[in-house]
């Protein structure tokens, strides 16, 4: 995989690849090689057909801190001396629509993402843990929506897809509060799947034990499967229904569709190709 980073390692065993946040000494903090970084990394795992499952994951005590407060705190403030107005706000808008969009790359992603998180999630981490489609974590996991306590407001993609994940009430309360809970707490509202032991191997272990049992399965069924989850959003289930009709009647007559049958009446695991 033609991919190298600073910040991001990522790792390919078999079908599963395993994206790392690798800048323990900061604990992971965002900075700007990171938003950079992160879109690019996503397209290398595109780009390659053999990975169905990607994990992403954290190395040293925490999944991050969130935001580079060091590298960007003084970027809050107005444009640079020779900046107009008009041009620093155009400046920052542009600068946080890359932002986002690194965030929605992973979103994107034809296949399945899960989130393994351990120790501080903060942030810019709920934001990009909530870009996934499945999120575990171990018992030591800290989560925070903590932009109001720095007196912004959470600008990265948490406000539009946490709602779709736990319920409104909780949502307004932890991000109006921005106030840290844990993971019996994430796991009670739906944030999280499960908790899985109590440090990051145990979390690491078991994103990746459902990812092997994703990746068994049809990599064509399970892109398809993925969009039309996603194809839900903002259709009414007649909608849905009509999606995933035309979906199947485009995609469904494969070698893989073959070799399950085949499978099945041969009394044998299927091995599927993507065809």
């Amino acid at each position: 995989m033609d991919f190298s980073s600073d910040v991001i390692t990522l790792d390919v065993k078999g079908h599963v690849a395993t994206l790392w946040l690798d800048r323990p000494e900061a604990r992971n903090a965002l900075g700007s090689a990171f938003w950079r970084d992160l879109p690019r990394a996503a397209t290398a795992v595109a780009s390659d057909r053999s990975i169905r499952v990607l994990v992403i994951a954290a190395k040293g005590p925490h999944f991050t801190v969130g935001l580079d407060l060091k590298e960007f705190g003084g970027n809050f403030m107005a444009g640079g001396v020779d900046s107009s107005k008009a041009t620093s706000n155009t400046e920052a808008y542009e600068a946080l629509s890359r932002m986002q969009q690194a965030i929605t790359s992973i979103t994107d992603l034809e296949i399945p993402v899960i989130a393994a998180v351990h120790g501080y999630c903060i942030g810019g981490g709920v934001d990009l843990i909530c870009a996934c489609d499945v999120r575990l974590c171990s018992s030591d996991a800290i989560f925070s929506i903590r932009e109001t306590k720095i007196a912004i407001v959470a600008d990265l993609g948490t406000l539009q897809r946490l709602p779709r994940i736990v319920s409104a009430g909780h949502v307004a309360e932890l991000a109006l509060t921005g106030k840290d809970f844990d993971a019996r707490r994430a796991a009670s509202i739906g944030l999280v799947n499960s908790v899985s032991g109590q440090n990051a191997g145990d979390a690491l272990a078991a994103a990746h034990e459902l990812a092997e049992e994703i990746a068994g399965n049809s990599p064509a069924a399970v892109r398809g499967t993925k969009a039309v989850l996603a194809a839900n959003d903002g259709r009414t289930v007649a909608e849905g229904l009509d999606f995933v009709a035309r979906w199947n009647t485009t995609h469904l007559y494969s070698n893989d569709l073959r070799e399950a049958m085949a499978a099945f009446i041969e009394r044998r695991p299927p091995v599927f190709t993507d065809d």
